[in-house]
């Protein structure tokens, strides 16, 4: 089983998981809200945002076609990683279980609000384009880091594809009761690594072009092995941004505790 395969599948299934969570909870908290009515409006956007995504996929590899450039690979896996570190920050910042569901509550809503299915379908087609435009560049992130569109690529995204069609049903069933801390914690931590991984694949693609020096560091052939780029200046970049993501978390903790602090203090209990 090739590194492109389990890739390609796991970037597809985490994007289309959190998409469809997105949907199934929406829907349910829609009925409840009694607007059952508009439930059709939500899938509507939904499709029309897959439909939309696979547009911009062409698109991108229309855009992205011709000659190789290491620098313009070096950019997209760059902006890719940006994207991963923003989606894992999201994820963790709304592991709580009840932060999530606030922040569905809201979203719908905002859309029950303005009293048009326009709306939730509005609302549907952001969330899974957003997913979508999000694998989409992944995806061709992953086939520049992995030096082209493998078999094992395009076996991976195949195998996704099946398994969600297949977790689409379940978790129609059971969203309410999915347990969403563990999978927000886990997915968060798993583009957390992939984005520090696709950093040291973007500093070699400018290390070819003479851009960024190279100095080799002691137990390269290991680092090689697992996939890492074996020179101080890539690890020295991904330490920094591993530092600065710790310290971004820290300070959104304690600006979350201070205001729960706040509150407190705000309406004290009588």
């Amino acid at each position: 089983m090739s590194s492109a395969f389990v890739q390609a599948a796991v970037i597809l299934l985490r994007e289309g998981l959190e998409a469809m969570l997105v949907i199934a909870a929406l829907a349910g908290y829609l009925t409840k809200a009694g607007a059952a009515h508009r439930v059709q409006a939500l899938y509507g956007g939904a499709l029309l945002a897959v439909g939309a995504s696979i547009i911009a996929a062409w698109v991108f590899a229309v855009f992205n076609s011709g000659d190789h450039s290491d620098v313009l690979e070096g950019v997209i896996i760059l902006f890719a990683a940006a994207l991963m570190l923003y989606v894992s920050g999201w994820l963790i910042v709304k592991q709580d279980p009840r932060g999530w569901q606030d922040y569905l509550a809201h979203k719908a809503d905002s859309a029950l609000s303005q009293d048009t299915v326009w709306a939730v379908g509005a609302l549907a087609f952001l969330a899974v384009f957003r997913e979508g435009a999000e694998t989409v560049l992944f995806i061709n992130a992953l086939a520049s880091a992995e030096g082209g569109w493998s078999a094992g690529l395009f076996a991976g995204l195949l195998a996704a594809t099946a398994g969600l069609a297949v977790l689409f049903y379940f978790i129609n069933l059971i969203a309410r009761k999915l347990p969403l801390r563990p999978l927000f914690i886990v997915t968060s931590a798993f583009l957390f690594a992939m984005a520090i991984k696709f950093i040291g694949e973007a500093v070699q693609e400018f290390q070819e072009q003479a851009i960024i020096t190279v100095t080799e560091v002691k137990g390269s052939a290991l680092l090689s092995a697992i996939g890492l780029n074996p020179s101080m200046e890539a690890l020295t970049i991904q330490g920094l941004v591993i530092l600065a993501a710790l310290a971004a978390y820290s300070v959104v903790q304690r600006n979350s505790r201070l205001m729960r602090e706040s509150k407190v203090e705000a309406h004290p209990a009588e």
